[in-house]
């Protein structure tokens, strides 16, 4: 139940970003094209890319789908599989809270600083993508932890 949840909520969150970045890229490409650049258009594509990067990232983490090596583990069998797939999972998980952590840092370095191209948005908001990122990808890792431990999962 918590993982259809959190499943839907990235999904969600994913179409959102991915319909709003084509509308700023739609919108500034036509603006430039009229003659009447945007000032700000680029900077918000660039945080659009970036939150549509890390949320997708955690959805394909939450579906088993990122960059793996999954035929090790499928070849083992017993604790040799677990404590395979322990380790591996130990070291994502060690990965992205370090991430985390050092995104939290970008942040708070950042309070008090605001967008080059639209002065009312804080940049600490752009930049936060990091750490929430990072933490749904723990999540969705945690989720997932089950799946990956059970001998019938697929490549």
């Amino acid at each position: 139940m918590l993982r259809t949840g959190v499943r839907r909520f990235l999904e969600g969150a994913v179409l959102v970003l991915l319909a709003a970045l084509a509308i700023v890229v739609v919108v500034g490409v036509g603006f430039r094209k009229a003659g009447a650049a945007l000032v700000w258009y680029d900077e918000v594509a660039s945080i659009l890319l970036a939150w549509l990067t890390y949320y997708g990232a955690a959805l394909a983490a939450l579906r088993r789908a990122h960059i793996g090596v999954p035929t090790l583990a499928q070849r083992l069998t017993g604790r040799a599989r677990v404590a395979v797939v322990l380790a591996a999972e130990g070291a994502i998980i060690a990965f992205f809270a370090a991430v985390a952590w050092a995104g939290w840092q970008v942040v708070r370095v950042l309070e008090g600083t605001t967008l080059v191209s639209l002065p009312s948005v804080p940049a600490a908001l752009a930049q936060s993508v990091i750490p929430i990122g990072a933490v749904l990808f723990i999540v969705a890792q945690l989720l997932g932890l089950r799946d990956a431990l059970s001998p019938e999962e697929e490549p």
